[in-house]
């Protein structure tokens, strides 16, 4: 019995010396991130800044934004939801805390469920997912140029949260479509990405639709769903999130998220 109990109690001691070190790292990840991008928040939207684009992008752009906004240089943002790591996997709780920057393209996310805690993450120029079972061994540390692309797609996509990072610019054009309907363009170290983007009537982003590597050699259709829009922080944003894989024998919806609390221009660790 004592042996069982000691036993016990080492696994109890090295859990929580795992989960400590996890923090430790992701706080340094945290402040490297910030560290790399600059603050613009000087900078203010305008409404003339729409002349010239698609007819249903500017009239996102005036439902989300007031004029006069200051620009998102830093984002920070915590959700929950529910997860899924396979196509006939039941769905399990998640929380999530996450870090975004704008003038260089970059977020870090971390995703906590009773099992496993991954980090997702678009750093000085780079992308990496990392999956600790546990808090304890790194059961996946994927990286290479599909991770640089899919990472960055996650960035742009998430801009959402972040709007003015969908005004356009040097690296972010849009292209009409139809009356619902706009392609967005993004061009950033080398890469040439897209979503192609359904409005509403209202003027709400309701779907992005890409092409996404979804493992080192699998380019699949990638869509996000959004929906719940609120007024945040004097933004317009989405706080319900679906995020699906489009494939032949069916959508693999795996991340449904709800957006807890936001905050910008506060570029530190909560």
């Amino acid at each position: 019995m004592i042996i069982v109990i000691s036993i016990i109690g080492l696994l109890a001691i090295t859990l929580i010396i795992g989960k400590i070190n996890l923090s430790i790292r992701f706080s340094k990840e945290v402040k490297e991130l910030f560290a790399q991008s600059k603050n613009i928040s000087d900078k203010a939207y305008h409404q003339q800044q729409l002349v010239g684009l698609p007819e249903p992008v500017q009239r996102y752009l005036k439902h989300v934004l007031k004029d006069g906004e200051p620009y998102i240089s830093y984002a920070r943002i915590t959700h929950d939801g529910q997860f899924k790591t396979g196509f006939d996997k039941d769905w399990i709780n998640i929380k999530g805390e996450q870090y975004a920057t704008t003038e260089k393209p970059g977020f870090i996310w971390k995703g906590t469920t009773s099992m496993f805690i991954a980090r997702d993450m678009y750093i000085a120029d780079k992308g990496r997912l990392i999956v600790s079972l546990f808090s304890l061994y790194n059961v996946a540390d994927a990286k290479g140029e599909q991770y640089n692309q899919g990472e960055l797609l996650r960035w742009l996509g998430e801009s959402i949260l972040y709007p003015t990072n969908l005004l356009p610019g040097e690296r972010l054009q849009w292209t009409p479509v139809d009356s619902l309907t706009a392609r967005l363009t993004f061009n950033y170290d080398g890469l040439s990405l897209f979503f192609n983007i359904t409005f509403n009537e209202t003027g709400e982003i309701t779907q992005m639709e890409t092409k996404r590597y979804m493992d080192e050699k699998t380019l699949a259709t990638w869509v996000i769903k959004m929906s719940n829009y609120k007024e945040m922080n004097g933004v317009v944003i989405p706080l319900s999130f679906d995020v699906l894989w489009r494939l032949e024998k069916g959508d693999f919806s795996y991340a449904r998220f709800n957006i807890q609390k936001i905050e910008y221009n506060n570029p530190v660790k909560f």
